[in-house]
């Protein structure tokens, strides 16, 4: 009895009850997959080429890099206008910002080629006005496209981290500086800057991560001429079939990835000044003065450029017929059509591999209600390691973060090699996609509960034990409700994250059971303006039960903070 006692209050001390079933999950589906195809990779035959390490890695740290000061430029001016202001359509445009985030890759690339590809909605209307048969706009396949729409993806990030810091600042510090003499500006630089450096440094590191572990945006808008470590280790492995090299690039690109996911969990342990946060609604106000009003309009008008306009242009494009008349100098002519919404349901090929559309629509919500329910259990299993045992926190967000950085296709080559003639692969339908992007969903869910849990005064678990409550009743009714809202959050989130996902997904789904996002590719990877037509009715749909998943996000969160 006393050999017993002694092991559960070791395991009670050391948390590892808590830390047993998310690192058992990292390692099973993470680090295994990774080890056996690295593995797999350096046994075969290949060449070391040195320079096709170097090249990859400089472009990637450069468009990473120089897509993250674009990114802070036009994010922090928005930030700044989400958290002082009220203006109509606030919730909207807040919700509509966070819909590119989550959205797959093969759908931002469709969207913009709906905008400004070859026959994308702009060049239709410069051709008519110009009356030029040739495309006036180029922007697809250059480093232009690569840049937008590593903004379009990321600067939700910072408007989301630095404007909700930005908005619990106490607004009576900046006043307090004015009282003593200080220009608005020399508040800003001397007050709020300070205050608000941490959040701006934590939310560029998390872009700088998204932007140096792009694949998705390189390969389908910058096109073959650009090439970072994550399409290098594509090219390697699938094209060249270099496996060593691809291993390599990946070692590489993963070490990468652990340097900036430990400086990230550096920058957000702790908090340099202790904050006053404010009451609800405290100092967001009306914009004033016409300069005010200005800002407002031009924050509005760009994001709605940057943001909603390419996703309408997909939107009317898959209800939308094309045609050239090349009699009438090369003058393309439009009509509206559901053509395209109706050939989903249609096997005009008759072909085995055929899904419906309304199929794969199951499939992507049923993975992502699996996602949903792993990810938030292994996600508040570690959020309560790391606040009960505060010394695991370092290394256990290392881990966590990792599969950020990680590459897609080695991942996704990893499960299959890892997993192949497994009862786990023979089952792979219900669980194998769903374990792969709890690995994506797991860190969401850590991010909104732990800081929801650390909040928690210990004071209030020490007073319902006193009161006769049992361990497992404190945590139930205390510590579990307090944090529901968090919880829910982060839920939601997993459930849109997992939606979305495309990468890992594209190579372990199988052919009768594809995901929405893993539907829309197959569909543009094949000519003709029918099965382009049907991509785009397809990408609309995705776009339509995101966006139903982001309204209830903000609509649960209004009502949860009305309650207050």
């Amino acid at each position: 009895m006393s050999l017993v006692r002694g092991a559960r209050a070791f395991l009670n001390r050391s948390g590892l009850l808590l830390w047993a079933l998310p690192l058992g999950m990292f390692a099973l589906f993470f680090f295994y997959p990774l080890f056996t195809i690295l593995s797999t990779m350096f046994s075969r035959a290949g060449e070391i080429i040195p320079s096709a390490v170097w090249e990859p890695l400089l472009f990637t740290s450069y468009q990473a890099l120089l897509s993250t000061l674009l990114t802070l430029l036009f994010g922090l001016p928005a930030a700044w206008v989400f958290s002082q202001f009220d203006f109509t359509g606030k919730r909207l445009l807040r919700t509509l910002t966070m819909l590119p985030f989550i959205l797959p890759t093969v759908v931002t690339a469709a969207a913009f080629n709906a905008l400004l590809g070859p026959r994308g909605w702009i060049n239709v209307l410069l051709m008519r006005l110009t009356g030029d048969p040739t495309t006036p706009i180029n922007f697809l396949n250059t480093f232009t496209a690569i840049l937008v729409a590593h903004v379009f993806y990321n600067i939700a990030i910072v408007i989301r981290v630095v404007g909700s810091a930005w908005s619990q600042l106490d607004p009576r510090l900046e006043q307090s500086a004015g009282v003593l003499g200080a220009s608005p500006w020399r508040a800003f630089v001397s007050v709020t800057l300070p205050l608000l450096r941490r959040p701006i440094l934590s939310a560029a590191l998390l872009v700088f991560l998204f932007d140096f572990a792009s694949f998705g945006v390189i390969l389908m808008l910058g096109g073959p001429a650009y090439q970072t470590l994550e399409v290098a280790v594509y090219t390697e492995a699938l094209r060249y079939l270099n496996l060593p090299m691809a291993g390599l690039l990946s070692i590489i690109q993963l070490a990468c990835t652990l340097g900036i996911t430990l400086l990230y969990g550096r920058v957000n342990r702790g908090r340099v000044v202790p904050l006053f946060p404010r009451l609800r609604g405290e100092g967001v106000r009306k914009p004033r003065t016409w300069r005010e009003r200005l800002i407002v309009s031009m924050t509005v008008a760009f994001l709605f450029t940057l943001q909603v306009l390419p996703l309408a242009a997909l939107v009317t494009r898959s209800v939308t017929r094309l045609e050239a008349d090349r009699g009438q100098r090369g003058e393309v002519q439009t009509g509206l059509t559901l053509d395209f919404y109706r050939e989903l349901f249609v096997n005009k090929s008759q072909s085995l591999f055929y899904v419906l559309p309304a199929a794969a629509v199951a499939n992507s919500l049923r993975f992502a209600a699996l996602t949903t329910i792993i990810s938030t259990t292994v996600g508040t299993l570690l959020a309560f390691a790391m606040v009960k045992k505060p010394f695991a926190h370092r290394w256990l967000d290392a881990v966590v973060m990792l599969p950020f950085g990680a590459s897609a296709v080695t991942m996704g080559l990893g499960f299959i090699v890892a997993f192949n003639g497994t009862p786990l692969a023979r089952g792979a339908f219900p669980w194998l996609i769903p374990l792969a992007h709890s690995l994506i969903a797991t860190p969401f869910v850590l991010r909104a509960v732990q800081p929801a849990l650390a909040a928690i005064p210990t004071s209030l678990t020490q007073s319902a034990a006193v009161l006769g409550a049992s361990p497992f009743r404190a945590w139930w009714e205390v510590e579990m409700k307090l944090i529901s809202r968090a919880l829910l959050t982060g839920a939601l989130f997993s459930f849109t994250i997992s939606l979305g996902e495309f990468g890992a997904t594209s190579f372990i789904a199988r052919s009768d059971t594809p995901t929405l996002p893993v539907a829309i590719f197959r569909y543009l990877g094949q000519p003709g303006a029918l099965n382009y037509g049907q991509a785009m009715a397809m990408a609309t749909i995705l776009i339509l039960v995101c966006a139903l998943s982001l309204t209830l996000l903000e609509q649960l969160s209004s009502a949860l903070n009305g309650a207050d």
